[in-house]
């Protein structure tokens, strides 16, 4: 895919340099945020034809954003929840992730997000980072993550942001690491990822 077409030379760089004194392995994620709020997100549903669709609705503007990363190869995720998005968030977000399994290097696929801007941050040593093009979500399996999260609170009204946490919760349990890989295991980067590494 020409989007991607430099992604097999950037992971012979990191296999190349790779020190295999310091890591005991690599895994590949994908890397994304989004917002999860208390207005009442509707979608299409069945019913019989001639039939208006009634719903309750709430239009409310206080939400939380989620973070996460997936891995494909493992099944592996790392989430986070903060009330608003910035580079400082990004930084920490990357250094508490690097300590889950410290002896893996971690691939991180992710958006060009203007929060995600790295010349100001430290990135953990354990951490590559690879930015997919501008405008190319359909090439960010953790897209899909979220959309499969917010099915399930679609059509679903919440009275407060801690009821909002609790089905995130619930939610964020049932992604088990087969039903991660099922949702995020690509083609195009699984086989790539194996033929590298």
């Amino acid at each position: 895919m020409k989007p991607l077409k430099k992604l097999p030379n950037t992971l012979d760089e990191i296999r190349t340099s790779l020190d295999k004194n310091k890591y005991t392995s690599v895994n590949l994620y994908f890397q994304d945020e989004s917002r999860f709020g208390l207005m009442t997100k509707q979608k299409r549903v069945l019913i019989s034809k001639g039939i208006q669709p009634v719903c309750n609705y709430q239009h409310s503007y206080k939400w939380l954003w989620l973070w996460g990363c997936f891995s494909p190869i493992t099944g592996d995720a790392f989430y986070w929840e903060t009330p608003l998005v910035s580079n400082d968030i990004f930084e920490k977000f990357l250094e508490d992730f690097s300590k889950q399994n410290p002896k893996e290097l971690k691939i991180i696929i992710m958006d060009n997000a203007g929060f995600h801007a790295c010349q100001n941050i430290q990135i953990p040593e354990n951490v590559k980072l690879i930015r997919i093009p501008p405008y190319t979500p359909e090439l960010n399996p953790a897209e899909k993550v979220w959309q499969w999260m917010k099915d399930r609170t679609a059509m679903k009204m919440f009275s407060s942001t801690q009821q909002l946490q609790q089905k995130i919760t619930q939610l964020v349990h049932q992604l088990n690491p087969e039903l991660i890989k099922s949702i995020t295991a690509y083609e195009i980067y699984t086989k790539l990822f194996y033929e590298k590494f």
